[in-house]
Formats: structure tokens, sequence, C-alpha cells
């Protein structure tokens, strides 16, 4: 059951890492210019009101020290990079091995 969760996860992130990518894509062709958005500005064209929630809730109820070093850093990052490796991360942990039977 939790293989099966972990791959539609997998799907779903590796649905976004696309969207982000093309529109990437579409933008640079328009701008005649490389053009990578990072997750961060991503998250707050879409929705500001959650980004600025998400930083209070680990500042306070976490680590203060996670959010600066670390998020602010995941957040300076492609957004298609970041749903990608999720993709990959969430696809390895729902991996059904095969088995090999012994003659």
């Amino acid at each position: 059951m939790f293989r099966l969760i972990f791959r539609i996860l997998a799907l779903f992130a590796l649905a976004v890492a696309v969207v982000m990518a093309v529109i990437d894509a579409t933008r640079s062709i328009a701008a005649s210019a490389l053009i990578i958005t990072p997750l961060g500005e991503s998250w707050y064209s879409v929705s500001p009101d959650t980004l600025n929630l998400s930083q209070a809730l680990i500042q306070r109820y976490t680590f203060p020290v996670i959010w600066d070093p670390a998020i602010i850093y995941i957040l300076t990052l492609p957004g298609w990079l970041v749903f990608a490796v999720l993709a990959l991360l969430f696809h390895a942990i729902g991996y059904r091995r095969k088995r090999h039977a012994f003659p």
C-alpha cells in the first residue's frame, strides 16, 4: 500500500517537474535567453500566503536555523530540478525489487 502511495507521489512530482521545465523553456524561447525560475519565485507567484505561512511554521515550531541556510538554498534552486529529485526519491522508495528464482 505504501509503495503505491510513493509511486503516485513520484508521478505527481514528475508531472510538476515537466510542467515547470516547459514553462522555463517557453520563457527562454520567448526571451531568446536562458531563463531558470527558482522554486521560491514560482511558489510566491502561485501562493504567497502559503510560502509565508510555511516560513513562520518552520521558524516557530522547528529549529529556526533550518530555514535560513537549508530551506533558502532549496528555494533558490530551479523548481523543475527540485521536483525531479523528489520524483526520483519517491520512485526509489516505492520501487519493488525483482526477486530472482534460484533453479
